[in-house]
């Protein structure tokens, strides 16, 4: 009897799902009479994502592994998790890392979801078998492209009790898009971002085939951009711009607030939002221990989480030397006056917003004495300078340094400069762990910045690559001056660019990667083995299929 190792679900599995839901084109609701509807066979389909995009997971593995994300073992007692995050930030990482695991189980169940899915569905009686059947097949590709640019394989199979096919290379490429073609046909064009659409396949047929020569090739000296795929990078996006549904959103960090799910710049999200039990913790994971973002919600607080690397912050202020870096709208937004004007030290309630993107030196915020926030005497919520009170440490100043490294001072709270992307959610139950911000997987600036690299690959069209960049810099006009335009263009700018436009969206690796920059040297990192480019594959999967020899082969170097 083979051990329970794969992508396996019965539809009897299906019916027990906590959370079953009913999709439509705005929310998820319970489906009526626990019947086996369209609705609740579809809904676990996307169930997982959340849970894949969680801080610790794809995070994890996408930011904390490259030059933007370094997470220290703080002030000696927190985020120490047996070294797992130095060692995923230094190239170390193990079979037995319990992140790596997670995140291969999620995408497996999610595989199998898919596949009980396509095989449920035709057998119903409903008018969106077909619809959902579509989604179901583009969320199957979704979820094998995420495993073979993370693990370098994926499985296939279309009946639940049949053993998966692995596939790598160009085998796994073919196939994924392949999928994505068939279900394009039959999705919709009208849906939220937060289910499959066209424009999200053609997102991600653009993302596949910009990353081609690099799944078919992982361990290259030099990834030949074939010219075919190229072309085809610059068709999906030109399909999803030319669409007319999508415009850059004048405020950058509008992108990522609470109010997001109807933000015209995102293609495709998670969907956070709290009738779907949504659990965006991005909000929280960077941001100090004593910053306390919610005037409603006196525990909800940061986790002195991860902090940029110097390396990455120099990008920035080299860019714009000698002006500060905070001229770009994209890397800093002060939305708490006092930063600006020391006297302005009460702030109404409804109005206190901590300040967003890259956080620098001392902050101030919202002070908690016995368990209650502090006031003005006009009722104002009281804004002062933070300490670290919530770590024992009264005298430490919560003034984030650009050092962060292993070191005891690189490794203090202080440490290293936060990044305050996603909102801080106003509407959530508990403020800190259950942020519905939808989680961005493709939005419009990223389409733009693909057919901007697919430009210069294809014949080196730096003029046209030169437009692409310079129409995203130009449209964040909410505060002026908006980014200034460039004035060239070339691979190593656009790789900065996707930088400055993308930090923290969980695409760094695998940009890192197709740059040629993975094996560089950064913060703490020095390890230049090309064989890191994929993760390994857990040795819990790697134990479960010990019975069939020959089955699941280990990745090269672990």
């Amino acid at each position: 009897m083979k051990k329970n190792l794969l992508i396996k679900l019965t539809a009897i599995t299906v019916l027990f799902i906590s959370g079953c839901t009913k999709l439509n084109e705005v929310v998820l609701d319970e489906s009526s009479g626990g019947e086996l509807t369209a609705e609740g066979i579809i809904a676990p389909v996307y169930a997982l994502l959340p849970n894949i995009f969680l801080h610790t997971n794809y995070f994890a593995l996408q930011e904390i592994s490259t030059d933007e994300a370094i997470l220290p073992y703080r002030g000696g007692t927190d985020w120490g998790d047996n070294g797992i995050y130095i060692a995923m930030h230094t190239h170390n990482f193990t079979t037995t890392d319990p992140n790596l695991r997670n995140t291969w189980n999620l995408l497996v169940q999610a595989i199998s979801r898919s596949v009980t899915a396509l095989n449920t569905l035709p057998g119903l009686n409903s008018p969106s078998s077909g619809l959902f059947m579509a989604e179901a097949r583009a969320m199957r590709a979704y979820y094998s492209m995420v495993m073979l640019d993370l693990y370098g394989l994926i499985f296939v199979k279309e009946n639940p009790n049949d053993l998966s096919t692995i596939l790598r290379g160009a085998d796994a490429v073919e196939y994924i898009k392949s999928e994505f073609l068939a279900a394009e046909p039959n999705l919709a064009t009208d849906v939220t971002h937060g289910r499959m659409s066209k424009q999200a396949v053609w997102g991600l047929l653009a993302r596949l085939h910009l990353n081609s020569a690099v799944y078919k090739d992982r361990y290259a000296t030099q990834f030949n951009f074939a010219a075919e795929d190229m072309d085809k990078v610059t068709e999906y996006c030109d399909k999803i711009i030319n669409s007319g549904r999508y415009q850059f959103s004048e405020e950058y960090f509008a992108i990522f607030d609470d109010e997001n799910s109807s933000n015209k710049e995102i293609v495709f999200a998670v969907d956070q939002r709290a009738e779907l039990n949504g659990h965006n913790r991005m909000a929280y994971f960077s941001l100090s221990g004593d910053q306390f973002p919610l005037p409603e919600y006196v525990n909800a607080n940061g986790t002195d989480g991860p902090a940029i690397t110097p390396d990455f912050y120099e990008t920035w202020a080299n860019a714009y030397a000698p002006a500060d870096p905070a001229a770009d709208p994209r890397f800093y937004k002060e939305n708490l006056s006092i930063y600006s004007n020391a006297d302005d030290t009460c702030v109404p309630a409804a109005d206190f917003h901590i300040n967003r993107g890259i956080l620098r030196g001392q902050q101030y915020g919202l002070i908690r004495r016995n368990g209650v926030f502090l006031k003005c005497a006009n009722g104002d919520m009281l804004v002062q300078k933070l300490y670290h009170d919530t770590r024992n440490r009264p005298t430490l100043p919560v003034d984030f340094t650009e050092q962060v490294d292993y070191t005891t001072a690189g490794s203090n709270y202080p440490s290293g400069y936060r990044v305050s992307k996603y909102e801080f959610s106003r509407k959530s139950v508990s403020g800190r762990n259950f942020g519905e911000a939808n989680i961005v997987i493709i939005r419009l600036a990223d389409v733009y910045l693909m057919r901007a690299e697919a430009k210069l690959r294809r014949n080196n069209d730096a003029a046209g690559a030169l437009t692409d960049v310079n129409a995203i810099r130009a449209s964040r006009t909410a505060r002026l001056p908006a980014p200034a335009a460039l004035t060239g263009m070339n691979l190593d700018m656009l790789f900065r660019e996707r930088g400055f436009e993308l930090y923290w969206e969980m695409l760094r690796r695998t940009d890192m990667i197709r740059f040629g920059k993975y094996e560089g040297t950064w913060t703490e990192k020095t390890d230049a083995n090309p064989q890191k480019r994929i993760f390994p594959i857990p040795q819990s999967a790697i134990d479960g299929a010990s019975n069939l020899p020959g089955y699941l082969q280990q990745n090269d170097g672990y």
